[in-house]
């Protein structure tokens, strides 16, 4: 740390037995007391107005009216600030440093010790022992700013600060290659920036990181941490990624718990304006700043009640880059006072923002009002579409634990990435199967419409297995699974089967389409739907001991199935379905009781006739006829 010396007379101040008097041991009585709050200052007044304009009044006002003592209660450091000043006056030795400087200075200021009193006063000194040391040093500067948050507010005092912050801006964007001061960095990196590497000569040397800089920083208060920040930004030198780590760890220091989601702790309202000024500070550019640590922001704003502007911001930006997040990062507790755990409607809000990328992508306008199929940058890839979906998958499994949650929140958000093409539906099986599991009380029609949201041809062979022998689902969903199985073992195996293939699906459709709308039932379909039953209990009955005796474990997971066990269970699966018109029949006499169809597929859709629909479930039961 650089400091300086002035003067070179012995320190004499001297405490009285009370503590609350400082003298100058002398053997000349005091002649004047200067009280500066609870502290009193025997002191002698040649020393005092020899430089010090503002003594020089008070003390000439005193000698007006025959006192003895002046009061000072405004000076900028106090007590402490005002003695190093008094010590100069006598030519006794004192010392700045970085962490008194700024006090002695706005004091000095404050008493105007300037070189129109006398040359070579306080105040020239103090400017240049900060511009030969304090601001050519990179830890005196950081120290310096922190010990301007006691002070009051002087326009000087405010000029010696934007000069340090100037500082501080400078060296954070020198080229790494000519830091050679020390900086505080403690954090993991990569080899290449935290390793030791030799040079040609043999001399190992220590390679400086980009973000050096950044730790130092979070040690300013909130408001000297804007100015430095903001002024690095302007100097356009530092990259976003640079500025977004700085922004990262500010938070992660200044913020309690902010990794495990705000804890309440502390003052909220200073907690507000550290979250408030990240968020504004944060770089518009995309990827300046990780989803992960986006989403920890919103939620700490959630926390401690900022503006709606600053909650809107971070949804933008989340919804910007969605899918770098994963399913416990978007996991954002609801209010207090809320029924439900969780807050789906502000992810309802970001994935609609991450879907509006391919809207507001389609086109741009070229001069002369033109508009030309021309893809931008920033239209969304198939990729992060599909990372997406399954994020929002993974999200709806764990929020469907929730038993409060409403199901129209659960499929108004399914259904916002309803039209992202996944090879595979196991995800969003495994979370409807959940709600129907924690939510028993759903009656016919929401579980239709819950499972419309699925389609039973993108089940891989465990989910299907699973699916089968799942007393959840409607038996209408459990008879589509097994019909699509058979479909597709077939086609797989390159027999021809036209009937099933073709004309199958086309009648499977129009009779799931038929049956939802159906309002009649009859005595025939009675019988049948217990037969239908119990042929199913005995498809699930061997559909599990194929699981058992191919290795299939228990539960389901979205992963491939062992080839030599798929021929396996297949085989089977097709040896229960061998019999084409008992098939259909199961299916036709299920279609009277309006179960959902499992499968909102834009095939199946397209298929239906709405004559057809309207049909009555004795005419839809001519489809079990050869």
């Amino acid at each position: 740390m650089k400091f300086m010396k002035l003067g070179s007379k012995t320190d004499t101040f001297q405490t009285d037995g009370n503590n609350n008097v400082r003298f100058v041991a002398s053997d000349l009585a005091s002649d004047i007391v200067v009280s500066i709050d609870d502290m009193k200052f025997h002191l002698h007044k040649y020393p005092l107005i020899s430089k010090s304009s503002h003594l020089q009044k008070l003390i000439s006002l005193s000698n007006e009216e025959s006192i003895d003592e002046v009061q000072i209660s405004d000076i900028p450091g106090g007590a402490s600030a005002f003695e190093i000043c008094a010590k100069f006056c006598y030519g006794m030795t004192v010392t700045l440093n970085a962490y008194n400087v700024i006090a002695t200075r706005c004091a000095a200021e404050y008493l105007g010790m300037h070189e129109t009193i006398e040359k070579g006063n306080l105040l020239y000194k103090i400017d240049v022992f900060l511009s030969s040391s304090i601001f050519r040093s990179w830890k005196d500067s950081i120290i310096l700013l922190q010990s301007t948050k006691s002070m009051l507010p002087r326009d000087e005092e405010q000029k010696v600060v934007n000069r340090c912050i100037e500082s501080i801006a400078n060296k954070a964007c020198v080229d790494v290659s000519k830091v050679d001061w020390s900086y505080t960095y403690n954090r993991k990196k990569l080899l290449e920036e935290n390793g030791v590497e030799s040079n040609q000569t043999g001399v190992r040397t220590r390679n400086v990181p980009k973000d050096w800089w950044v730790e130092d920083l979070c040690e300013l208060e909130v408001d000297m941490f804007k100015s430095v920040i903001t002024n690095i930004k302007t100097k356009e030198i530092q990259s976003n990624e640079v500025i977004g780590e700085a922004l990262k760890a500010y938070a992660y220091r200044k913020l309690p718990n902010f990794s495990k989601g705000m804890v309440p702790c502390g003052n909220v309202s200073k907690h507000r304006l550290i979250v408030d000024t990240i968020v504004k500070l944060l770089p518009a550019e995309k990827g300046s700043v990780s989803c992960r640590i986006l989403v920890k922001l919103l939620k700490a704003a959630i926390f401690v009640e900022s503006e709606d502007r600053i909650k809107e911001d971070l949804v933008k930006r989340i919804g910007q880059q969605l899918e770098e997040a994963s399913a416990n990062d978007v996991l954002i507790r609801a209010p207090d006072g809320e029924t439900t755990m969780y807050d789906v409607g502000i992810v309802q809000k970001i994935v609609r923002e991450f879907m509006m990328k391919d809207h507001n992508s389609e086109i741009e306008s070229v001069g002369g009002g033109e508009l030309e199929g021309i893809r931008k940058p920033g239209i969304l890839s198939d990729a992060s579409k599909l990372m997406v979906a399954k994020l929002i998958d993974g999200y709806l499994a764990e929020i469907a634990k929730d038993p409060n949650l409403p199901l129209s929140d659960f499929v108004s958000l399914a259904e916002l990435v309803s039209g992202i093409a996944r090879p595979a539906h196991d995800g969003l099986y495994r979370a409807i199967d959940t709600y129907l599991k924690e939510h028993p009380g759903l009656n016919k029609g929401e579980k239709k419409r819950i499972c419309k949201l699925m389609d039973c041809r993108k089940l891989s062979v465990d989910a299907c297995l699973h699916a089968v022998q799942n007393e959840r689902l409607p038996m209408r969903v459990v008879v589509q699974v097994l019909y699509f199985e058979q479909v597709r073992t077939t086609a797989s195996s390159g027999t021809s089967t036209p009937d099933i293939t073709t004309k199958g699906i086309k009648d499977l459709s129009i009779g799931s389409n038929g049956s939802s709308k159906s309002g009649t039932t009859n005595p025939e379909d009675d019988t049948d739907a217990v037969s239908t039953a119990e042929e199913l209990k005995a498809l699930r009955k061997e559909l599990a001991s194929l699981r058992l005796s191919n290795g299939v474990g228990n539960g389901y997971k979205d992963e491939e199935a062992k080839p030599s066990m798929d021929k396996a269970v297949i085989g089977k699966m097709k040896g229960l379905l061998k019999s084409k018109k008992s098939f259909i029949k199961l299916w036709a006499s299920k279609g009277g009781h309006g179960e959902n169809s499992g499968s909102d597929s834009s095939e199946s859709n397209g298929s239906a006739n709405p004559e057809e629909v309207k049909s009555t479930p004795s005419r839809n039961r001519r489809h079990s006829v050869s």
